[in-house]
């Protein structure tokens, strides 16, 4: 068995930091959206797509140069964001010190690597994960499996002895996006309530309000291995 978690809203609460970062970004161009419009349109997005979707729904079109900018100056006003403090969910870092040395982890996640690392630096868990996948490893962004199939890649590789495949992993997501994603790469899902309720999570072989209830032994019996 192999444990890959997602960051945003398994980890840590950043979509409110993601969302006031992209609201600075935004705003002056006209192009700002609710808090609602987020969660139902453009969670799960990495920072890529979320702005291409931005401007595919106003009808406008953006060029490479222009997104790369928009990207860099979001991801400058999101650190300085984080630099004021994060706080893990509860049972998250419980469960990870658990999980480590016993399990394969891995960390796949939609957000950029630069937004990720200050955050498992801050909480001194970033040596607990294996395997890394960002936004910066793959060309789709969830829905998309390009993800999850790259963790499961990286971690059959880094443990060859343990015939690591899709079926024998365990993904632990919170959104309908991160879900299908998990499902089309063939990984079973673990759904938390975090920022959606149960009945938004379809297909999660199981559904939690919190990790701190979670035990090596319920993951494998949802793996089924």
């Amino acid at each position: 068995m192999a444990v890959i978690f997602d960051f945003d809203g398994i980890i840590v609460d950043t979509e409110p930091i993601h969302y006031n970062a992209f609201q600075q970004v935004l705003n002056p161009l006209g192009l700002g959206y609710s808090w609602e419009e987020y969660m139902e349109r453009y969670i799960g997005f990495d920072d890529r797509d979320a702005f291409r979707e931005v401007y595919r729904a106003a009808g406008k079109e953006i060029g490479p140069e222009q997104l790369a900018a928009l990207i860099d100056r979001k991801a400058a006003l999101f650190e300085q964001i984080v630099q004021q403090g994060v706080t893990a969910y509860p049972g998250v870092i419980s469960l990870l010190t658990k999980l480590k040395g016993k399990v394969p982890l891995a960390l796949c996640s939609g957000a950029l690597q630069s937004d990720i690392l200050p955050i498992l630096d801050n909480m001194a868990i970033r040596n607990v994960f294996d395997v890394l996948v960002t936004a910066d490893d793959v060309k789709a962004s969830k829905p998309d499996p390009q993800s999850y199939i790259l963790a499961v890649k990286k971690l059959s590789e880094a443990f060859p002895e343990k015939c690591i495949t899709s079926d024998r992993c365990i993904a632990i997501e919170d959104t309908p996006a991160g879900i299908a994603s998990a499902l089309k790469a063939g990984v079973r899902v673990l759904a938390v309530t975090n920022s959606y309720t149960a009945d938004r999570l379809d297909g999660a072989a199981h559904v939690t309000d919190t990790l701190e209830s979670v035990t090596i032994e319920m993951l494998a019996k949802l793996v089924g291995k």
